[in-house]
């Protein structure tokens, strides 16, 4: 049988069979609506309270400032879009990172087309946002300003803390997206000092199709769903108390894990940098080379293009992931790479692979040796090796804490 290594948790991870078991319930004779008044409601009311509760305590917030959602996408999109509407006229300026998901980006494209305006902050070699390049392009009309926890592709955590300082001056909202961090390392929304935050069930081992976005006291937003008075009426639909509640029980068993496994693929992850580097000529990390996700590691290959790379992987049982859409079979340059400053070639050589509680170093060892067969074999096919490209962007072989 093949062996199999999945190493794309920041794709998504596996259910947690802990919380399949506290969904069920809700799946079968726990079916009433939160919103009736008899007791089949009111059970699932109280299921969704105390979901709530513990969402609430994981961010130190209170439970009036949890909405729940149906991803971390429809988070950030009503954090963006949702505060960017109650600005007034005069104060219709945006700020967001260059590498932002896409589900801010979007958003941000999308009220350009309403006549808003947005300023893009760049980053540097490392991928971080210099909380100085804030303050700069932060001016009299500026009302938001979205910059991510952690980037979902390379892994380098943002100084988020210090940009809330500088936004909090400026009477600026300041939103987070915490999608890749909450559940893996310590979200504190009171620490950050930010207004908004989003955060998403599957990938800290809930299930897919729930989320969640902080919303600070007195916070403007729109809501982007309407109908029913759902949510203290910010988000119309009936809530998914299933999926809630599932939500909720893999933050209660990420809370009780994160310093120790945090550790522990932090260890992991840089044993398996040193041995790609180490083992694979041309092999450049990507990213911080400390101020990054536990379980996170970002390569370049020079002259082994990542949908090669990726499909030689799968054919070897393992999973990873470029980070770069795919579209009608042509990979498209990744927008995180391209903004440091690498070239279009250089952008579709970069791959991701992500640990997860599972993940053990035999599992790393096979995948660095399949790397070091399929990249040479990839290399080999095309003529001539190109030399490393991308400048200044492709980290050297930093010593690792």
């Amino acid at each position: 049988m093949m062996r199999a290594v999945y190493l794309d948790h920041a794709a998504t991870t596996p259910l947690d069979p802990r919380v399949r078991r506290a969904m069920e319930p809700y799946l079968k004779a726990e079916y009433g609506n939160p919103s009736s008044l008899h007791r089949w409601g009111r059970r699932a009311r109280m299921a969704l309270d105390a979901a709530r509760e513990t969402v609430a305590a994981a961010l130190n917030a209170d439970p009036a400032e949890i909405l729940f959602v149906s991803s971390g996408t429809e988070s950030c999109n009503l954090a963006v879009i949702g505060c960017a509407l109650k600005a007034p006229p005069h104060r219709r300026h945006i700020l967001v990172s260059a590498i932002e998901h896409h589900c801010v980006l979007h958003a941000a494209e999308w009220l350009i087309s309403l006549g808003y305006t947005v300023d893009y902050i760049p980053v540097d070699r490392y991928g971080q946002v210099d909380p100085d390049a804030v303050r700069a392009r932060i001016r009299d009309e500026t009302w938001l300003a979205s910059i991510m926890h952690a980037n979902n592709e390379m892994g380098t955590l943002q100084p988020v803390e210090a940009i809330a300082r500088i936004c909090r001056e400026r009477g600026v909202w300041f939103h987070v997206d915490a999608v890749q961090t909450f559940g893996l390392l310590p979200v504190d929304v009171a620490t950050i000092g930010c207004d908004l935050l989003s955060v998403s069930a599957h990938k800290l081992y809930g299930p897919k199709g729930v989320g969640a976005l902080y919303v600070r006291a007195l916070t403007p937003l729109q809501p982007l769903m309407v109908g029913g008075g759902q949510e203290r009426d910010r988000r119309a639909g009936t809530e998914h108390v299933a999926g809630i509640v599932g939500f909720a029980e893999a933050v209660r068993l990420a809370q009780a894990t994160i310093p120790a496994e945090a550790e522990r693929q932090t260890a992991l992850r840089d044993q398996f940098i040193h041995a790609v580097l180490e083992t694979i000529p041309d092999a450049a990390l990507t990213g911080h080379p400390t101020e990054r996700l536990p379980g996170n590691a970002h390569f370049r290959f020079a002259g082994a293009p990542a949908d090669s790379l990726l499909i030689a992987l799968d054919r070897a049982g393992i999973a990873a992931s470029s980070g770069a859409a795919c579209s009608a079979g042509s990979l498209e340059p990744s927008h995180v790479l391209l903004a440091l400053g690498w070239d279009e070639t250089a952008a579709q050589e970069g791959v991701r692979f992500t640990l997860g509680r599972d993940t053990t170093w035999d599992d790393l060892a096979y995948t660095v040796e399949v790397l070091r067969q399929e990249v040479a074999r990839i290399r080999a096919t095309r003529s001539p090796v190109r030399p490393r490209a991308g400048g200044r962007a492709a980290s050297q072989k930093t010593p690792l804490r």
